[in-house]
């Protein structure tokens, strides 16, 4: 009774510390999301300045990364050849410069509820580009799963009351890069045994970022902010909101590293309703039947593209599993018949 009990509670602490960290990473996300789109929105805070936003996003998780990785020895830096740094670091990072500079440029234009709503095509995203890459195999079932995520999308945008075309373009831009990005890093580090936690992957990747940035910066945005002597950095503002950057990135490396990437998703879904619910209850952005209709067929497809991951991951396990049992089986049969020889030699010498 002691042991089963003691078993119950083992289950049921992880099953608290997983909701913990699903909550955590929510929680984080959705202050981001609603904070950048308060900076960059004219009728809010009025900074229409994505890039500049982005930087000071890099240099503080650049600042902050080296200050764990190098002063505090938090955690250990990843042993990296420059070579290795041009030819796998320096793409991922460009590659999520533009995923953060688009991406933020679309609250400027768009709500925060049908931003959610076309990130929905991240999974179609992910699929094309990892077929394209011969990352993922070419099935079927699952382009006709995309195919009706891309069907949902596209009927919630039909029914968008502010669509902006622009603002369509751009957060389209951001999902196409951010799905590269991660392909990338499935090409360029995982598959040479390579695999950097957030605070390592904003060591490496936040200043190269932060480069790639200047070059547009200079030319979109210094000219209007250095014209604009009415505007004071407020330290609060945006240092509140790039320590809120921070922490998802940490939340990201928790809700992973402690449950799984698929977990992440799941829990994605539910952020996104919650963060519709919140445009609609709060921002007051329009929301239409014809959106949430088609963000309807949309969350189903995800769901069950979601459900296939988790079907095809344990039957690997499974399969893995059989060949360890497979493998031990051989072992021990080749030792007894290598017993039973010995023993058999050893008869034939004696006699």
């Amino acid at each position: 009774m002691g042991k089963g009990g003691a078993m119950s509670d083992g289950v049921l602490k992880k099953i608290v510390l997983s909701y913990t960290y699903v909550a955590i990473w929510i929680f984080l996300s959705f202050t981001v999301i609603v904070y950048n789109k308060y900076i960059l929105d004219r009728k809010l805070y009025n900074w229409p300045y994505p890039i500049s936003l982005t930087m000071i996003h890099m240099g503080f998780c650049s600042s902050l990364a080296y200050l764990l990785v190098k002063v505090f020895k938090a955690v250990d830096p990843v042993v990296m050849s420059w070579d290795l740094y041009l030819k796998s670091v320096v793409p991922i990072g460009l590659l999520y410069s533009l995923s953060l500079w688009l991406s933020n440029s679309a609250y400027i234009y768009l709500s925060v509820s049908f931003i959610q709503m076309l990130k929905a095509l991240m999974p179609v995203a992910v699929y094309t580009i990892g077929v394209l890459f011969k990352k993922e195999g070419f099935r079927s079932e699952t382009m006709a799963n995309m195919i009706s995520i891309s069907i949902g999308v596209g009927i919630a945008a039909y029914g968008e009351a502010k669509f902006d075309t622009w603002g369509v373009i751009l957060q389209l831009g951001a999902v196409a890069f951010e799905a590269t990005r991660l392909v990338m890093i499935q090409i360029l580090l995982t598959s040479k045994g390579i695999t950097l936690n957030p605070i390592t992957s904003l060591y490496y990747v936040s200043p190269c970022c932060l480069v790639f940035l200047f070059v547009p910066w200079i030319f979109v945005e210094y000219p209007v902010l250095r014209d604009t002597s009415s505007f004071h950095f407020d330290y609060v503002i945006f240092g509140t909101n790039s320590l809120c950057a921070f922490a998802l990135n940490l939340a990201v490396f928790l809700l992973v590293g402690k449950t799984s990437a698929l977990t992440m998703n799941v829990a994605g879904v539910v952020k996104d309703w919650l963060l519709i619910a919140f445009s609609w209850s709060v921002i007051r952005d329009t929301v239409t039947p014809i959106n949430l209709f088609g963000y309807g067929l949309a969350f189903l497809g995800v769901g069950y593209y979601n459900h296939s991951k988790l079907r095809d991951l344990k039957a690997k396990e499974a399969q893995k599993k059989s060949q360890q049992a497979d493998e031990e089986g051989a072992g021990l049969l080749e030792g007894r018949e290598g017993d039973n020889n010995g023993g058999t030699k050893k008869n034939e010498s004696q006699n």
